[in-house]
């Protein structure tokens, strides 16, 4: 396989040694530049543009266009497993995804099945394998999927934003119901990420939005067991080449050994978690990745080189950090703060990889 012009993501997720700490921002590709809204609206609606792989290409390769990223992430949406179990995924305009069929009835539950990736799901293999050609091993493309826990919040109260209340309901007075559909979204995840992973994705990334919102002994049970499933169940290497994993729970921070223990390489931080303190408790299990506020990029260059040493400074010296926001890149973000971000993390942080 060609080597890659710029490994530098993938061996700090190794926590291998590299020459500057790798970034990559999570919504990258997305409303904050000019350039996705044209292609958006030439498709005619998010979903189109998602399920459209000349122009999921397109649109994944426009921040590298603008910015020295060290990875490009798949462009495509977290509800594409349930959308190819058939509970029909729209987006309302302004108030995001919802679906038509969200599971209420236990038959519902019962019947649902695992899509086969490779023919519900191609638009997305398709997507996975154009983007990998057009990159021309620049730097590697990373692929994700949200996790069985908040898979099942959507699949379950039928749109975002919620309280919670019928999935949480469920989950206490019907817990056999809830594992079910959580055993079943593990299932399809797993096999979803190994279908990205052989069409061309050279690092995987499991979203846990939600997860943060359960209790201890919840999240335990209902969102990290099925993650670990899914870990156990990944192909690790491809093509003769080790394809690293990352988990992310928004809010996760109360869990970071649990998380580090789950067979990823990597753990995703939010913005409320402290990367110093973060690597303290994981010690050289896992590699870290964030942790940025994306408000912070409201601010001016001058202040966002400030905010980012801070995170470098606290990682400190050593291998195994991957610089990213500590959640997706606001839609208002100006995209020259995200260069300016961008450039900080490579202008600084060469001093604490050096060492």
């Amino acid at each position: 396989m060609t080597k890659l012009k710029n490994d530098t993501l993938l061996r700090a997720l190794m926590r291998q040694p590299t020459d500057y700490t790798p970034v990559w921002l999570m919504r990258q590709a997305g409303r904050y530049l000019p350039e996705y809204n044209q292609t958006r609206a030439r498709a005619g609606s998010f979903l189109a543009l998602c399920k459209n792989p000349d122009l999921a290409t397109e649109v994944t390769l426009q921040p590298l266009a603008r910015f020295p990223l060290d990875a490009a992430i798949l462009f495509s949406d977290i509800l594409t497993i349930p959308d190819a179990m058939g509970l029909g995924l729209y987006f309302a305009d302004g108030e995001g995804p919802k679906f038509e069929r969200p599971l209420r009835e236990e038959w519902e539950i019962r019947d649902l099945a695992a899509p086969d990736p490779g023919v519900h799901l191609r638009y997305v293999m398709d997507a996975v394998s154009q983007i990998r050609k057009a990159l021309d091993n620049r730097v590697p493309l990373i692929g994700f999927s949200g996790s069985p826990f908040t898979l099942a919040c959507y699949m379950v109260e039928g749109c975002g934003g919620t309280d919670f209340r019928q999935v949480k309901s469920m989950l206490y007075r019907r817990p056999d119901l809830l594992h079910h559909i959580l055993g079943i979204n593990a299932q399809a995840v797993t096999a979803y990420l190994n279908a990205q992973i052989e069409s061309g994705a050279q690092a995987v990334m499991i979203f846990d939005t939600w997860g943060g919102t359960l209790s201890h002994s919840a999240y335990q049970e209902f969102s990290l067991r099925y993650m670990s499933q899914i870990l156990a169940g990944l192909k690790q290497d491809h093509s003769g080449v080790h394809v690293p994993s990352i988990v992310f729970t928004k809010g996760g921070g109360l869990w970071l050994e649990s998380i580090a223990d789950s067979g990823c390489n990597a753990v995703g931080l939010d913005w409320t978690a402290d990367i110093g303190e973060a690597r303290r408790r994981v010690g050289h299990k896992v590699a870290l990745q964030g942790n940025l506020d994306p408000a912070v990029l409201f601010a001016g260059p001058e202040t966002i080189a400030v905010e980012v040493e801070k995170i470098l400074e606290s990682y400190g010296a050593g291998p195994g950090h991957v610089f990213n926001l500590g959640h997706g890149i606001s839609q208002f973000t100006p995209p020259e703060s995200a260069l300016a971000l961008v450039e900080a993390v490579h202008a600084i942080s060469w001093k604490f990889r050096k060492q």
